[in-house]
């Protein structure tokens, strides 16, 4: 296994390989992977673009010859539509690996809890092999499942939570209402990545309902 703290703060220049849309509001860039660069399922990147930074949770897995990010465009943004504008060949810098949402099972039933492009360490960590969890992604419509197929294959147990149109088979409501109802009582390890309300309100949920649990964060835009 990588050594945590390989490659932080280090320097990195790559290549765009391709951008491709996964919705009409977010789209994957693929990069090529920098000889040297380390990373554990679940760390970040840091882009630089035109002196912008911004973190990207990777969605590659660490034995990848590639790098993946899965980015929700923001109109306006300063970043996002940038790299939406990316073409095959462009360079682009970043810094990393960085952060420490990581996969640490400690023998407890694991469920991963994903809003929008937040699910994308959660695909790093199925790459890797992680196995037999519970995945909540809450998204507005079936559109917005990004690596629906690939972690439904990993999962135990994968449920969309849609907040709209769930024509496409789905539970209807929030990430927080099926654990509420459907979660049995007992201790979990929970990893929780989206946006800072579904952070909080799910938090306080596993400790009024789920004691004994441990939670890992982090925050996705």
């Amino acid at each position: 296994m990588a050594d945590l703290n390989q490659g932080r703060g280090r320097s990195f220049d790559t290549r765009v390989l391709w951008v491709e849309w996964l919705s009409r509001t977010a789209f994957a860039v693929r990069l090529e992977r920098p000889s040297g660069f380390l990373f554990l399922p679940g760390q970040s990147i840091r882009v630089d673009q035109d002196g912008m930074e911004r973190d990207y949770s990777l969605a590659s897995g660490p034995g990848d010859d590639h790098l993946t990010l899965c980015v929700r465009l923001v109109p306006g943004g300063m970043l996002s539509p940038r790299l939406a504008g990316l073409k095959p060949g462009d360079l682009l810098h970043f810094t990393g690996p960085h952060g420490y949402f990581l996969y640490q099972s400690a023998g407890a039933r694991s469920v991963f809890v994903a809003t929008g492009t937040g699910v994308a360490p959660f695909v790093s960590m199925a790459r890797a092999g992680a196995r037999s969890f519970t995945l909540l992604h809450g998204v507005r419509t079936a559109q917005d499942l990004y690596f629906r197929e690939e972690l439904a294959a990993s999962a135990s147990r994968y449920v969309p939570c849609l907040s709209e149109d769930v024509t496409q088979g789905g539970f209807r409501g929030l990430v927080t209402t099926w654990a509420e109802g459907n979660l049995a009582p007992g201790s979990y390890d929970f990893y929780l990545c989206g946006n800072r309300s579904m952070i909080r309100d799910f938090t306080l949920l596993v400790d009024e309902r789920f004691p004994g649990s441990r939670v890992s964060t982090e925050v996705f835009h």
